[in-house]
């Protein structure tokens, strides 16, 4: 029908078009697969006017066919980067998860919005064969994990090439708190923000907690001391390179006297959560660990007394606090009130306070 060195024939889709009006679903069926093997013999070679003759005649012959043959045509044109993008769309656009599932899944064909197009309108199983794709932008994931059930949550999770927005890692690691399998494919993430990963190991550690000391209350105390020194521990192990980088950072400032108040401040309004607790426990005089451990908490006693113990500003904690929610995703603070709060918190009860938590983070079992 098409060479791949002539130019298409201006009479060959109405030819097919007369030829198949009058042929059986068989006949049809047959013509599908002979110019599918055409194409894909030589689609690496045919320029953009050849592949738009080859879209057309794809879609006269899907007309009227059986859906196994359009299952067919969906898998085999799936893998090809120079697919005729109309028949692509075509298949993807299709109820019927048989068809519109290898193109989903694989074809590089499909634009971001028309994928997100399907993952708003289409069911559960579209939505698990576009999780399956080989990269997912934040946009497309977003949908994804706020419209997906347990499977494709999951599989989407799972997924290396998936770009997890602020606001879906926030939902995931709130939601994964009662789905122990869930928190496992988060916490596996090599690209897991800090802060997101210790907020998930401290609700994990809950509820592990909780399930031991419901078998064994007679050992509730002894169960509580264990998960708190393992959490400790995988906190520890849990530094990414990103945290390092950081730390070394606020170190190198914090020696070169070049660390100072309004530069935490400035860490936190970019949204940096590493810099921003290392630099607050420099000012402080505490391990990055500690000030971690009160950074993370869900109330902001922590983060004020850390604050006051360094001299901050109201100003300054108005920051971090703000950082905090932003992360969290978290409701809006009354920021009068914690003001109020902090301008009477004594420097003093502070001290006394932030004794108490590096006694805690040295001896967990006490």
């Amino acid at each position: 029908m098409i060479s791949k060195s002539d130019k298409p024939s201006e009479n060959l889709l109405e030819e097919l078009q007369a030829a198949l009006s009058h042929g059986t679903v068989a006949r049809r069926v047959e013509t599908l697969r002979r110019v599918t093997d055409l194409f894909l013999n030589n689609a690496v070679d045919y320029s953009d006017e050849h592949t738009q003759v080859y879209d057309d005649v794809f879609q006269c012959l899907i007309e009227q066919i059986e859906t196994s043959a359009k299952a067919l045509l969906a898998n085999r044109l799936a893998p090809i980067a120079a697919a005729p993008p109309k028949i692509i769309r075509t298949l993807a656009l299709d109820e019927v998860i048989e068809v519109a599932g290898p193109v989903l899944s694989k074809s590089e064909r499909l634009d971001e919005a028309i994928l997100i197009e399907i993952a708003r309108s289409r069911g559960q199983a579209h939505l698990k064969a576009i999780s399956l794709r080989r990269v997912l932008s934040q946009a497309l994931t977003d949908v994804l994990v706020m419209r997906g059930n347990e499977d494709v949550v999951q599989s989407t999770v799972s997924n290396p090439g998936a770009q997890l927005s602020e606001g879906s890692l926030t939902d995931l690691v709130s939601r994964a708190e009662r789905d122990d399998d869930l928190a496992t494919c988060i916490g596996l993430r090599p690209d897991l923000p800090r802060h997101h990963y210790l907020k998930l190991v401290a609700k994990a550690s809950l509820s592990v907690r909780r399930k031991l000391e419901a078998a064994h209350p007679e050992l509730a105390d002894e169960v509580s001391s264990v998960v708190q020194e393992a959490a400790r521990r995988v906190r520890a192990a849990a530094t990414t390179r990103q945290t390092e980088m950081a730390r070394a950072l606020v170190k190198s400032l914090h020696e070169d006297g070049r660390l100072n108040e309004f530069q935490v401040t400035a860490f936190a309004e970019q949204g940096k959560f590493d810099e921003t607790n290392a630099g607050l426990a420099a000012l402080a005089g505490v391990p990055v660990e500690t000030a971690e451990n009160m950074m993370i908490e869900s109330r902001n006693e922590g983060v004020m007394i850390l604050a006051k113990v360094a001299g901050m500003q109201w100003s300054s904690v108005h920051a971090i606090i703000s950082m905090r929610e932003k992360l969290s995703g978290g409701s809006q603070m009354d920021m009068l009130t914690l003001r109020d709060t902090y301008e009477a918190l004594r420097s003093a009860t502070a001290q006394q306070v932030l004794r108490f938590h590096r006694m805690q983070n040295v001896t967990p079992a006490a």
